[in-house]
């Protein structure tokens, strides 16, 4: 559920969109609007994921020996991240023991770290903070499908 400040955000955003301003108010245009905030942002706008399975990372180009090769104590940060069997990557200090297992910039990281991110939707990108780059993912405030419900309550603020 979006919060108030997020509900002006959203009207303000549809209103400067001749577009999407032009919209009927019935919930049909809402329906259209929230259809085009659900796809993916353009420009692309990079976020941190807020869950990845560590399944999903162990599976998608992970070295194996390179675990085997940590010393006890970075062996024992990586097995007490993943003993859960889901990360929160958007966390700093989640980043911070990926760097402190592995290696900021290591082989490793490089193959981790693509994984921990994603395009955001363009309401997601709409509420979320940082610069969005690849280099700099952003965080999201919001996360999710923007209901056409939450158009119509912004509409007719």
């Amino acid at each position: 559920m979006l919060t108030i400040e997020q509900l002006q955000i959203l009207k303000a955003t549809i209103d400067a969109d001749p577009v999407l301003a032009a919209h009927p108010l019935t919930p049909d245009g809402a329906w259209e609007i929230a259809e085009a905030f659900n796809a993916p942002s353009s420009p692309s706008f990079t976020v941190w994921k807020t869950f990845i399975e560590a399944e999903e990372i162990m599976s998608n180009g992970f070295v194996w020996t390179a675990v085997d090769a940590l010393s006890v104590g970075k062996a024992r940060i990586w097995d007490w991240m993943t003993r859960y069997g889901s990360i929160n990557p958007s966390k700093v200090n989640v980043r911070q023991g990926l760097a402190d297992c592995f290696g900021a910039g290591s082989p490793m990281a490089n193959v981790i770290l693509p994984q921990c991110k994603r395009i955001a939707t363009k309401a997601e990108a709409l509420f979320a903070t940082g610069t969005g780059s690849d280099a700099s993912p952003g965080n999201m405030t919001f996360e999710g499908v923007l209901t056409y419900r939450e158009v119509q309550q912004a509409r007719v603020m």
